[in-house]
């Protein structure tokens, strides 16, 4: 079922279905960030984390977004420096342009203050986006 609404989602994001990402960010009290890079790795582009009308949540990355590549990366959420591995999100299908990831209900967001893009192959950081 949250494939099906991430998909759902995706779909209204891309095909303009909302009035756009930044505006239904701020409608949403969405927490927002920017990437840098870590580990010598380019990790650059906006990222919002927004609530869904249904109550859910989900994390878009920007239009803008790229990671210079890597093995395996994924997306998921930090506190304070710190990789929380529990809260992975998924691997990533690309690494350039906007892409949307469902939050599971179980997941408490709001509890963390980083993104991540995390290198599950050999375990390091590709890039970290504190988010407000």
């Amino acid at each position: 079922m949250n494939t099906l609404k991430a998909i759902a989602i995706g779909l209204m994001l891309t095909f303009g279905s909302l009035v756009g990402v930044e505006t239904a960010a701020a409608d949403t009290g969405a927490f927002k960030g920017t990437f840098r890079g870590l580990n010598k790795h380019v990790t650059t582009g906006g990222v919002s984390i927004l609530k869904t009308e249904n109550g859910g949540s989900v994390l878009i990355l920007g239009p803008d977004f790229s990671l210079d590549g890597a093995p395996d990366p994924s997306v998921a959420l930090g506190k304070n420096g710190k990789y929380d591995r529990a809260t992975n999100l998924g691997n990533m299908t690309k690494i350039n342009g906007h892409q949307v990831y469902m939050i599971p209900d179980t997941l408490d967001w709001s509890t963390y203050n980083e993104v991540y893009i995390w290198c599950e192959k050999f375990n390091v950081g590709l890039g970290v986006a504190s988010i407000k």
